[in-house]
């Protein structure tokens, strides 16, 4: 069969790289892909704009497609699912009114306290409602976090130690630091804790939990300065332990899952529990996202056995209860992303990338993110720029094969965290 993913990053690069990896699985289309999706054994990126929901669905039905798969969060906002399946195409992700658990803070909030879900205190602001919003925060007092309501591509959230930074953070957001994702603001309860990341499968009644990870969203070490898209994940995390998780079944997947089916809202793909597992053991809900993570989905697809493909058409057929249970390889994998300096401020682009033959050598595999191909040759396009994934038996092993694969990969003003896996080691 032949599959298309909407995307061009390194959650994209490790779908195809795991889709390939089926014998049913002939050929793999990306919209628009990276560097190195285009030097892909049976891959051919194409250069459509992830937007382009007319022309993806023409050039799907003319090559016979069996699904989509859409990556980013920003198409399923759009609804790319509603116009592609309005042609009979299969998608794996969520309709339009399913991506609002992501696409509105404000709008996933309110479904999370009908649902009864365990999640942080918080209220919501209209950016005309500044002097409101810094007085609920002054009231809560610091820590605190504040929220732009829509999509920023993972860096809208501020957590402010001081009520002085929580006020910068609401009239940056109002001001329109995040353009539209500013029109509301969320200001909320700091959760205490550490941070996991729950990738569930849905095909609307059944909810799968893929392997708990975690990631390191800082650009610096000891998950210190500016959040990031994600500098680096490793899974399966033992913050949670299997008890902890029939309690995230049980007491937050399951009940959005049907407070969704409760609003008429078919949500069908993945359904992302950003966790809070606070010092007493309790799972709480920092935040939904309707897509698979990034940089989680490069360390958790390589543990993954079962084939990708057939757990997405389960999704997409409604038939995921019938599926046997998913099953893993033993051990760990650790992804290490390598960013171009200057990031998630201003970078450079363009500085060509070497050594990275050499890195999957060393038993890595290196996803692709900000990568182009030009002249036949990979250079950054993008502030987070590769992923170096390794698996091991042990989470040593795999922290130190990613290492020592990182090493061997050079670009000018090059940037990673060294110490991805910390709170493990």
């Amino acid at each position: 069969m032949k599959v298309l993913v909407v995307g061009n990053g390194g959650r994209e690069h490790a779908l195809m790289w795991k889709l390939l990896q089926s014998e049913k699985v002939t050929k793999v289309f990306c919209v628009p892909g990276n560097g190195g999706t285009a030097t892909m054994p049976n891959c051919q990126n194409l250069a459509m704009s992830v937007d382009d929901f007319d022309g993806i669905a023409r050039f799907a039905l003319v090559q016979g497609v069996a699904f989509v798969v859409v990556g980013p969060e920003l198409p399923l906002a759009l609804g790319i699912t509603d116009a592609l399946q309005a042609q009979d195409i299969p998608v794996f992700g969520p309709t339009k009114a399913g991506a609002q658990i992501e696409s509105s803070k404000a709008w996933a909030k309110a479904l999370m306290q009908e649902a009864g879900i365990p999640t942080a205190q918080a209220a919501t602001f209209d950016r005309s409602q500044r002097d409101e919003a810094k007085a609920y925060a002054a009231e809560v007092g610091a820590p605190i976090v504040v929220k732009a309501d829509g999509l920023a591509a993972g860096k809208g959230v501020v957590v402010a130690q001081t009520i002085e930074e929580a006020q910068t953070a609401i009239d940056a957001i109002a001001q329109g630091q995040f353009g539209e994702a500013g029109q509301t603001i969320v200001v909320e309860e700091f959760l205490k804790g550490q941070e996991v990341s729950v990738l569930a499968l849905t095909d609307g009644q059944t909810i799968v939990p893929l392997l708990p990870a975690q990631d390191h969203k800082p650009i610096g070490e000891g998950d210190t300065g500016l959040n990031t898209g994600g500098m680096g994940a490793y899974a399966p995390t033992p913050v949670l332990s299997a008890e902890q998780m029939q309690r995230v079944q049980r007491e937050i997947l399951e009940p959005t899952l049907a407070t969704l089916r409760q609003r008429g809202i078919d949500y069908r793909g993945v359904l992302y529990a950003g966790l809070m597992v606070t010092p007493e053991g309790e799972p709480k809900v920092l935040e939904f996202n309707c897509r698979f993570g990034d940089p989680e989905t490069q360390a958790v697809l390589p543990l993954l056995e079962t084939p990708l493909e057939m757990l997405m058409l389960a999704c997409i057929e409604g038939r995921l209860a019938q599926m046997p249970p998913i099953e893993w390889k033993s051990g760990a994998a650790v992804c290490v992303v390598m960013a171009s300096g200057g990031y998630p401020g201003t970078y450079e682009k363009g500085k060509l990338i070497s050594g990275i033959n050499e890195a999957e050598e060393a038993e890595a595999v290196v996803f692709h993110a900000g990568t182009q191909l030009k002249q036949q040759q990979i250079v950054t396009s993008g502030g987070r720029v590769l992923g170096v994934t390794a698996v091991g038996e042990t989470f040593e092993d795999a922290i130190a094969k990613s290492y020592a694969a990182v090493e061997r990969i050079t670009f000018e003003e090059c940037y990673y965290r060294r110490d991805i896996g910390y709170r493990i080691r």
